[in-house]
């Protein structure tokens, strides 16, 4: 094994046992506080994606594991780590060519959500916009609070005849 190790943080898929997300997610957690590697790994993400489940006639927004079996670091890494993240309870290994981690592009990472992407637009109350992505995909919507610094913003969304409000980034939405 080569001594290499990368000097920016770069985000990596770890393949866990099935169910074992979670479990994974904490173990993983448990060994960057043991091991004060807070310097090393940043953030550990399971995906997820809200859908509408309908039950008994009612409909609501549920979240659910969007690639069951997977997890996402934003870690520095280095091939003195990869023993520590392969051994951690619940972790299989890293995903990449013969279990070496290779880092996700900018453009999976824009797709799948990892880091808040800086929009470039400005909203105001009354604006309309259209959900870009999730479980409301394409629906128009009335914006009814912004917070530009944070780059969020609440808005009102007609559904199943009442109207119902959310919470959303600017990287969800699209001005119209």
């Amino acid at each position: 094994m080569s001594n290499f190790m990368s000097t920016e943080p770069k985000w990596y898929v770890l393949h866990t046992f099935s169910g074992y997300e979670a479990v994974a997610k904490q173990n993983l957690e448990q060994v960057v506080e043991n091991g004060n590697l807070q310097s090393r790994i940043f953030d550990i993400v399971i995906p997820t994606e809200d859908v509408i489940e309908e039950n008994d006639g009612r409909r609501k927004i549920v979240t659910r594991r969007s690639m069951p079996c997977y997890i996402f670091i934003k870690m520095i890494y280095g091939d003195d780590i990869w023993h520590t993240i392969t051994h951690t309870r619940g972790i299989t290994g890293f995903v990449g060519p013969k279990g070496r981690p290779l880092p996700l592009t900018d453009e999976e990472i824009r797709k799948m959500r990892l880091e808040q992407v800086k929009v470039d637009f400005t909203l105001e109350v009354g604006d309309e916009v259209r959900i870009v992505s999730g479980a409301l995909r394409d629906t128009v919507c009335r914006v009814t609070r912004v917070d530009p610094d944070a780059q969020r913003c609440s808005v009102v969304v007609n559904m199943f005849g009442r109207e119902t409000p959310l919470e959303l980034a600017y990287s969800e939405v699209s001005k119209i």
